[in-house]
């Protein structure tokens, strides 16, 4: 039986060019190479599994190469390149700092870079993860790094660089290495599959370079895994389930019923992910980049950046266009907070299920939070809080009664006339043209005094004609209709009509209120609207005005009001501190405690409301 070799060192690059996603290292380092600027110390740092030893050998197996290409590679086919890849070679010499890290170990590699080479041109010293020296080896080993033989070189790879001595960093040439990018290593491992024979779906692969997170080390040996899990046929479904990977169509139908409000459906789904093994930090962590997928696909030019496979990538795009900015936005925000908080939560699923609750119900308070279809940011004031009422536009018409007897007097206006208030009246006339000047006329009884007689008694005529034959068409006459007493059965209708307008309009939330509200009549021109909560009793405030006017309308009796009950009738008290202004606020607390006034008084204070 042959010896399986895993394919993190069965295709380890051999030379400059197949090192995968560095091209900004390889390409500097063979530069140097050819124009002989070789630096005496090299510090690669960056990512594990990125490359960072693998450069290092095949730097150090270039150098001493006796045939070097016009690239800048090895030849692969001298004595040199042939011992270094038998692994025989005098020349380069490894050392794991993680388990030598000791001074002793230092102080051993200081003795050895005395020797010359007895072939070749350089004598390479490898140190691996060179963080985990101590701070006497790092001493140790200044003097040595800073002024070595013209033959030694020195490579240092870590993963940490905060961690190393800027003494140690000021002599070294630093190399940072960067996460392998998805695509390098999808093309990498189609080209590994292509050559081991092995049938792979390209969504597979895709699953496996974005669990690898930039890892190629990380990427080969979960192939190795599914490659023996699936029998060498590679497929999305096997792969998925190898990995334990949440499937994105999850977070598609999640999202569905919480923009829905479809709170039932929603748990239902959290219930069946959580019963297929899967964390509540995970759907949480899941959820939140699933998110910031959708924002990232709102515009184009930052469509680029969507981290998913390429099937998911059309329903990305169609999920964007329906959902707004600001639930995405406000919804982020609630997802970070629920994962930081998860670790000290004790119920760890109530606490996933609070943040779903959160997102289900996120809707309805942006809706609140809007006027006139903007977001509008509240500020809290150190004052009464204002009610908002709409704008009452003066009557500019007169009312008369039909039935009386009136005379317009012509003459000039007499000093005393004796005048009767109006009876209410059955006749509205409006004035049609509002730019026009109308002279207001001296309106009395057919009873009148001998001193205030008009001295053209025989032209009397009614105020109505009168008013037709000067101005025409420019009033219109409208029938005012009489008062309906408040009844519930017609109230509950108006109601009702009012919730399916409000559903209508799309205002689903508003409507949900409105249906489980209870209404009851106190007297003749006051109801009462009872609420299960204090967010039904904002959605019933919020249409006050407009729900005001369909009533007036309805029963022609704008004398009727309303006020809102939350929960058992009890009505909902603003809080003291939001009742009262900054003065009321120090007067209330000098009334409970005295000695606050006794110290005002005493220090000569000056309270700057």
């Amino acid at each position: 039986m042959e010896n399986f070799i895993v394919s993190a060192r069965k295709y380890r690059p051999q030379n400059f060019n197949t090192v995968v996603g560095q091209a900004h290292i390889t390409t500097t380092l063979k530069n140097a190479i050819l124009n002989q600027h070789l630096a005496h110390a090299f510090l690669f740092c960056g990512p594990r599994g990125v490359g960072k030893t693998t450069c290092a050998r095949i730097l150090a197996k270039t150098i001493n190469c006796t045939q070097i290409t016009k690239e800048g590679e090895a030849c692969n086919q001298c004595e040199s390149c042939v011992s270094f890849e038998k692994g025989a070679s005098l020349n380069i010499h490894e050392l794991d700092a993680a388990s030598n890290n000791s001074v002793d170990d230092i102080r051993a590699l200081v003795e050895q870079v005395r020797f010359a080479p007895q072939a070749g041109k350089y004598k390479v010293y490898i140190v691996d993860e060179v963080h985990m020296l101590s701070a006497s080896a790092f001493n140790a080993f200044l003097k040595t790094l800073e002024e070595p033989p013209p033959y030694a070189i020195f490579i240092l790879a870590t993963t940490e660089k905060h961690k190393i001595l800027p003494t140690i960093l000021s002599r070294c040439q630093i190399f940072d290495f960067k996460r392998i990018v998805p695509e390098d290593t999808v093309k990498h491992l189609e080209e590994i599959v292509a050559k081991e024979n092995i049938k792979a779906e390209r969504n597979a692969l895709q699953l496996i370079a974005q669990k690898s997170e930039g890892c190629m080390r990380d990427a080969l040996s979960i192939l190795d895994k599914i490659v023996s899990f699936s029998n060498g046929a590679l497929t999305y479904e096997n792969t998925l389930e190898h990995l334990n990977i949440l499937d994105e169509g999850y977070f598609f139908k999640l999202l569905t019923h919480l923009t829905e409000e479809d709170l039932t459906s929603a748990m239902l789904l959290y219930d069946e992910i959580n019963q297929k093994g899967f964390e509540g930090d995970t759907v949480l962590y899941g959820m939140a980049a699933f998110i910031r997928n959708i924002l990232v696909c709102k515009d184009k030019a930052s469509a680029h950046l969507l981290e998913s496979i390429e099937g998911w990538r059309d329903q990305y795009l169609a999920a964007a266009e329906k959902i707004s900015t600001p639930y995405l936005v406000s919804a982020l925000n609630i997802l970070n907070e629920a994962e930081i908080q998860f670790k000290m939560a004790r119920n760890k699923r109530l606490h996933v299920e609070l943040a779903l609750i959160k997102l289900n119900f996120l809707q309805q308070a942006i809706e609140l939070s809007m006027e006139d279809g903007q977001l509008v940011k509240k500020k809290l004031v150190d004052a009464h809080y204002p009610i908002r009422t709409k704008k009452i536009i003066p009557l500019s018409h007169i009312v008369v009664n039909a039935e009386a007897k009136l005379v317009i007097e012509t003459a000039t206006p007499v000093t005393k006339p004796i005048s009767t208030p109006i009876v209410p009246a059955k006749e509205v006339i409006t004035p049609a043209v509002q730019d026009k000047t109308i002279v207001e006329p001296v309106i009395t009884t057919s009873v009148t005094t001998s001193h205030s007689a008009p001295p053209n008694a025989g032209s009397k005529k009614s105020l109505l004609a009168v008013l037709q034959q000067k101005y025409g068409n420019d009033y219109n006459i409208e029938e005012v209709k009489e008062a309906i007493s408040l009844n519930i059965e017609t109230l509950q209708l108006c109601w009702n009509e009012y919730a399916i307008k409000m559903e209508k309009d799309l205002k689903h939330s508003v409507a949900g209120t409105f249906r489980i509200a209870t209404l009851q009549i106190e007297d003749p021109t006051h109801f009462t609207i009872t609420v299960p909560a204090l967010t039904a009793q904002k959605f019933v405030e919020q249409e006050r005005m407009t729900l005001m006017e369909t009533i007036w309308e309805r029963f022609q009796n704008r004398a009727i009001q309303f006020s809102i009950l939350v929960d058992a009738g009890e009505k909902e008290d603003v809080p003291l501190h939001l009742k009262l202004n900054s003065k009321q606020k120090f007067d209330h607390i000098a009334k409970q405690y005295p000695l606050v006034q006794q110290l005002k008084e005493r220090l000569n204070l000056e309270v700057n409301f």
